[in-house]
């Protein structure tokens, strides 16, 4: 991805094209901005996730229909849990208990089962909100779907508790090719992971940041950034500011005044 021009001290340059790195949503306030400030918005996955095929889970010696128990910590968790049964021709147990970290999850899971309370369990966000169902069932074997990048918080919490519990990574967060933006300029890029920075340096190892502004979401992101040798132009969450909407609007007041 080509920067734009020389480094810079002053930081607030006029704004025309900004890249979001997520995918493009319906609605969004962004769409405001763009006309407001007269702005180009693009916006592009640095991100996307994979399923472990099957035949490459296998190697991992973990059979699903061993547990009797279920810990689902994301919609992906749901999407992949079933497919690997799928390809795996393993029939889940009608009997199988689902621990279902939020609302939201729970709601998503009934896509793919007869949603009954006595199997079911809901949390509101952490995995200590299900500690108390989870302990009424501490003879359940439990299994915990998940990505290459773990679920922290939730191992650590069935660690410490005792429970008998396994993980099992079933899909995997990885970097999208954005090759055909080798080329292309945008004065600022916005980031909401440290996976978006990374997928930044995979697809383009040599990129310098010179007059092009880094929008960053959340502490992690940041030291994603500042690890990189990058200057940080616009941080949320900030005093009084906790979208990135909110954010970019503030420095395009500055950045575009009188255009």
């Amino acid at each position: 991805m080509a920067a734009n021009g020389q480094a810079q001290e002053e930081s607030y340059k006029p704004v025309k094209t900004i890249l979001i790195s997520q995918p493009k949503p319906e609605r969004s306030p962004y769409y405001e901005l763009e006309q407001k400030y007269g702005l180009k918005i693009d916006w592009r996955q640095f991100i996307h996730v994979e399923g472990v095929p099957a035949k490459e889970f296998r190697k991992a010696k973990v059979k699903p229909d061993e547990y009797t128990a279920v810990i689902l910590t994301s919609k992906n968790a749901i999407d992949h849990y079933f497919r690997i049964c799928d390809e795996m021709r393993i029939k889940v147990s009608p009997d199988m208990k689902y621990f279902c970290l939020s609302e939201a999850i729970a709601n998503y899971l009934q896509k793919f089962i007869v949603y009954r309370k006595r199997k079911v369990f809901v949390g509101k966000r952490t995995i200590q909100d299900l500690g108390p169902a989870l302990k009424k069932h501490k003879k359940e074997r439990f299994l915990l779907p998940c990505s290459n990048l773990g679920a922290k918080q939730v191992s650590a919490y069935l660690e410490e508790q005792k429970f008998d519990w396994q993980d099992a990574m079933m899909y995997q967060t990885v970097s999208s090719d954005l090759s055909d933006l080798s080329d292309v300029t945008y004065d600022v890029l916005v980031f909401f992971s440290p996976l978006g920075i990374k997928s930044l340096y995979e697809n383009f190892p040599d990129f310098k940041q010179n007059d092009t502004r880094l929008a960053i979401f959340g502490n992690s992101t940041g030291k994603e950034v500042e690890k990189q040798g990058l200057t940080i132009n616009i941080k949320v969450p900030a005093p009084g500011v906790t979208s990135m909407a909110t954010a970019l609007e503030l420095y395009l007041q500055k950045s575009n005044k009188g255009l």
